[in-house]
């Protein structure tokens, strides 16, 4: 390996279709290990979740919170703020927007009023949980990372103890779930016939607001600064503490939105495993989209199709659906290889004697 003279700029947007590529080889070897028929495993994992138009739509309804919590994690990213913890703040953010609806239950409030604080609670209730490492990383000089990611067992930890005691149905049998939101604080459904709902548009405008943020306002051009030249941001002037506090509290606001959207949505009410690993997944798919809101759009519905193959292969395979978290972590795997060449190349030399 021989260090470039610059990074390339050609690789670093040939690394995410390599891995993907790589990850569909390995994925027909994974077949093939597992004694399943190759192009009949890529069929069934690949094809099959959209083959109709309301696979298509599950498609995106399973894009939709990771394209909310990647936005997020991108603002930071790119300053080198890396909240990792995500996936806490969806779930505070779930059990923000739930109380809300449970507040409101069998009330004669209109859908919009609901609606609308829960997307506000959810909202402030990720931002509440990013402020924690945002804090201990401004005052103690911290490292977000550790914070973040305990910060998502402290979150696991808080629902399951909520639906088993003040959140439980008490109607519901002893089971770890909370009542049935009313039909005002469920989202509405987009397409008749399917459960794509509301989050959706969330989900696109985030994306869009990120855009701007990132590429036309001045406190994005200073993020990216910082990211690039943590020492030229400084000697502009540029406050290292706000760029903390803009990268993880974004995060968490996106993130809480994103469990509000799934407890309004296809949810309809809180339980101990309100999220799917969306938290973890978003940063993948960050990464993947190399931060730009147009790519964590395609690599959202790429995530989302691995998700439902991953339960398309449960049920036509008999492969546990955990075979998806195996794809995910065969993508990444072959992105971070991928990413060396950015900065690296393979120069063939004579064996010296």
């Amino acid at each position: 390996l021989e260090r470039r003279p610059e990074a390339s700029q050609a690789m670093s947007y040939l690394s995410p279709l390599i891995a993907i590529v790589l990850m569909l080889i390995g994925g027909l070897l994974l077949f093939t290990a597992l004694g399943k028929d190759p192009l009949e495993g890529f069929k069934v994992f690949f094809i099959n979740p959209i083959s109709d138009s309301y696979g298509v739509s599950e498609l995106f309804l399973k894009a939709t919170p990771l394209m909310l919590c990647a936005i997020g994690l991108a603002v930071g990213f790119r300053a080198n703020v890396w909240n990792i913890g995500a996936e806490g703040q969806l779930i505070v953010g779930a059990v923000a927007a739930s109380a809300v609806a449970l507040y409101f239950y069998e009330s004669e409030s209109s859908q919009w009023l609901v609606l609308g604080l829960m997307v506000i609670a959810g909202a402030i209730g990720g931002m509440l949980w990013a402020t924690i490492p945002a804090l201990l990383k401004i005052r103690f000089n911290t490292n977000e990372i550790l914070v973040s990611l305990m910060l998502v067992y402290v979150a696991q930890l808080l629902v399951s103890w909520l639906v088993h005691g003040p959140m439980m149905d008490p109607d519901g049998f002893n089971f770890p779930q909370s009542r049935l939101f009313d039909d005002s604080a469920l989202l509405p459904i987009l397409v008749e016939g399917t459960r794509l709902n509301l989050a959706f548009g969330f989900a696109i405008s985030a994306l869009l607001v990120g855009y701007i943020f990132m590429y036309r306002s001045f406190a994005g051009f200073q993020m990216q600064v910082a990211g690039y030249a943590k020492d030229a941001a400084r000697y502009a002037g540029f406050s290292a503490r706000r760029m903390i506090w803009i990268g993880l509290l974004s995060g968490g606001a996106m993130a809480g939105l994103a469990g509000m959207s799934e407890v309004a949505g296809p949810m309809g009410q809180i339980t101990e495993h309100v999220s799917n690993n969306y938290g973890f997944a978003a940063i993948i798919v960050a990464f993947v989209a190399r931060l730009n809101p147009v790519g964590i759009f395609f690599a959202s519905l790429l995530m989302a199709l691995l998700y439902l193959g991953g339960e398309q292969a449960q049920q036509y395979l008999a492969l546990p659906s955990s075979i998806s978290n195996v794809f995910q972590g065969m993508l990444l795997m072959f992105l971070l290889g991928s990413d060396v060449f950015i900065n690296y190349r393979l120069r063939w030399k004579e064996a010296v004697a």
